[in-house]
This record gives structure tokens, sequence and C-alpha cells, in this order.
């Protein structure tokens, strides 16, 4: 029988392939819950546009979960996301550059769906990366 901590971090690996790695936007009714709190986009559909951007400037993305823990109702995770600058990004053109960057989530869990996500994202080696610094 799985602990609690197992069937947490297993509902996180899941929206992170369906929702960042397939871009199924519309997978958060199926992961979230009716009151899910977001942290770093202010509500579901912020974290819909930002994925939906992300998709635009980096068709070729690829998330990718390094580390990630369980305790109780809380999982954190350290992952990268590749992937090559081929769309506009929040006002910049495309530049062909690869990025290579380094999120940190934490997430929320009750009863099998995610109530509440915040998270950090290195922006300023994303920034570099992109503009070839």
């Amino acid at each position: 029988m799985k602990t609690l901590e197992q069937t947490n971090v297993e509902t996180v690996n899941q929206f992170i392939e369906a929702f960042w790695n397939q871009s199924e936007l519309e997978s958060v009714d199926r992961f979230l819950t009716d009151d899910y709190q977001e942290l770093s986009y202010q509500s579901k559909e912020g974290l819909k546009k930002f994925a939906a951007t992300t998709l635009e400037a980096f068709p070729d993305k690829r998330y990718t979960v390094e580390e990630i823990i369980g305790q109780g109702d809380k999982v954190l995770v350290r992952m990268t996301v590749k992937g090559t600058h081929q769309g506009m990004f929040f006002g910049t053109a495309p530049t062909g550059n690869t990025i290579d960057v380094t999120l940190y989530r934490q997430y929320r869990v009750v009863d099998g769906k995610i109530a509440e996500h915040r998270g950090w994202i290195d922006m300023v080696s994303m920034w570099s990366q992109i503009r070839g610094n």
C-alpha cells in the first residue's frame, strides 16, 4: 500500500508530465481542486496563460524532475526546463538560443488533487541564456 507521500508525489509527477510536458492545459480540471490557490501566477487562468506563453516561445520545451520530496500534504520539486527560444517571450523576439533553467515548486495536495502551488524560477539565468549574454 502506498503512503500518502508516495501518492502525492505521483499526483505531482503526473501533473508536470500532462500540463507542462504534454501541454494539456485543460488537465488543470483533472489535477487541481476547485478552490486551488495559485501563488505564482495568481489563478488557474494565469497558470494556463503562462504555460501557453511558454509553449509559444519554447515549443520544444521539456521539464525534467531532478528531485522530488513528499512530506505530509506538501510536495517539493526541483526541476529543469530546457528548450529553444523560437517564439515571442514577454516582448522578446525569437533568438534561437537554448535555455537550461532550474525551477523550484511547492505543491500542497489534498485528497489526490493539487490545492496550492508556489514556485521560483531562475529568471536571471533564463534571460541571460535567451539573450546570449
